[in-house]
């Protein structure tokens, strides 16, 4: 059972970090990221802390997985 269950962490890391980047830079070319002036709106600035919290929970995942493989 740890070892399935450190797959399945293994699986949300690695789909975490490959897709969190790409949807950013969606959201970073999108049209409602910048103001007329050019500065980072609110659209903006809480997607990145969205990215910042998946890739933080992806690195959480990765090492529970390790923890879990090596336990």
């Amino acid at each position: 059972m740890q070892t399935f269950a450190a797959l399945v962490l293994f699986a949300t890391t690695i789909f975490n970090i490959a897709t969190w980047p790409t949807f950013f830079r969606r959201v970073a070319r999108d049209e409602r990221a910048r103001d007329a002036q050019g500065r980072a709106t609110s659209f903006y600035r809480v997607h990145l802390v969205l990215l910042m919290i998946g890739i933080a929970l992806a690195l959480a995942s990765g090492v529970a997985g390790i923890m879990l493989i090596t336990a």
